[in-house]
């Protein structure tokens, strides 16, 4: 049997931010999935955000684009990453990169590779040049990983997912995947989310509502973000799930470890919330068998000191209301606005019998008890 772990950048995020000058110890997913034990590929990936200049294109197992700014804005290419993260599930790609790009060439020309000479064509106007055909693509050597180290058969006996961002909300799209994918379909999915904004015109079905095939559904949401356009979804889940919703001081950002004053840049000064969200996602991904290196193990008068800390700052986590990565703020009316499945609320309105804690995104800091429900 294999556990494979799926990890979502945010918008604009990559598998490279474990050393993000915004992040005092690393963008918190590409953190966890650099220090996944396993096998790449056979037992976890990491999918760059939408909006990060497409570095990923060469090795996704479906033919992309680079965006650019639609990317940032609209999360353009977020679709072909579920599909590519699919089809990593199913260890078989549906496109290839056969031809060597000009960095590829140069490299292997420096190494001493007998290849041939590049080669020119058109007239000087509008030349271009081909460098090439790929013996052996990215793509094959990948399913030959995915064949070789996957137990049991190719296909994963359960999938976790972890998503800050616009890849909290690609981690709802993937199970929906899953779930109407007959292939797929039976395979149980768990769900760690980091604060899920799916942007302005987003919220159709697929991104807001979650299906049986989700066993776990853990979420931990920035109560101080108030940027124009940056609503979180707290997705319907289906009967039977278990689900967990937790509030967080700070804003987006900070929950992955951005620790700074304003939420954007700066010293570290605020990291108590990303440090309880990076103890409990690791907690998490070890219960569901997702192996991992370096872990916090906070105990709870670790989280204690914590939660006091974050106490004792409330009128800095205040200040940071007033800002916006978008420049303009939300009518906040003293709360943030959230999207609960399809359907507009205040974040303290998200809790009731189907959450775990029941007091949902109303749970107070000083509550450390409500954290058993997900050891």
């Amino acid at each position: 049997m294999t556990t494979l772990t799926i990890f979502f950048c945010g918008t604009g995020s990559t598998k490279f931010d474990t050393t993000h000058a915004n992040y005092w110890d690393g963008e918190l997913v590409s953190s966890l999935a650099a220090r996944h034990t396993g096998r790449e590929f056979a037992e976890w990936i990491v999918v760059d955000g939408p909006g990060t200049g497409n570095l990923q294109a060469d090795e996704l197992f479906v033919q992309n684009k680079d965006y650019g700014l639609s990317g940032t804005l609209f999360g353009k290419g977020w679709e072909e990453n579920v599909q590519h993260a699919v089809n990593i599930i199913k260890g078989k790609c549906t496109w290839q990169r056969l031809r060597l790009t000009e960095a590829e060439y140069t490299r292997l020309k420096a190494a001493g590779i007998p290849i041939e000479d590049v080669k020119a064509e058109g007239s000087w106007f509008w030349r271009k040049y081909n460098y090439g055909e790929r013996s052996i693509t990215q793509q094959a050597l990948q399913e030959q990983i995915i064949k070789t180290f996957r137990k049991d058969g190719v296909i994963p006996t359960q999938v976790n997912l972890v998503g800050w961002s616009r890849g909290g909300i690609s981690c709802h799209m993937l199970a929906n995947a899953m779930y109407n994918d007959a292939q797929l379909a039976h395979i149980p999915v768990n769900i760690f989310a980091i604060d899920p904004v799916p942007g302005i015109g987003n919220f159709q079905e697929h991104r807001v509502k979650l299906n049986r095939n989700v066993k776990e559904y853990v979420g931990f949401y920035a109560r101080d973000e108030r940027s124009k356009g940056f609503s979180c979804v707290i997705p319907q889940t289906a009967v039977g799930t278990r689900t967990h919703v937790f509030p967080m001081p700070g804003r987006h950002a900070t929950l992955v470890g951005n620790a700074s004053a304003d939420g954007v840049s700066g010293p570290k000064a605020l990291a108590e919330p990303g440090r309880i969200v990076r103890h409990f996602v690791e907690t998490c991904l070890q219960r569901w068998g997702t192996p991992l290196a370096k872990t916090l193990k906070l105990n709870d008068a670790d989280i204690k000191t914590h939660t006091d800390a974050m106490l004792r700052d409330a009128a800095k986590y205040k200040l940071m209301e007033k800002c916006s990565y978008t420049w303009f703020t939300e009518l906040d009316e003293g709360e943030r606005q959230v999207s609960l499945g399809s359907n507009g609320v205040r974040f303290s309105a998200v809790k009731g019998g189907i959450y775990a804690p029941q007091s949902g995104l109303a749970t107070s800091l000083l509550d450390v008890g409500a954290y058993r429900h997900i050891y």
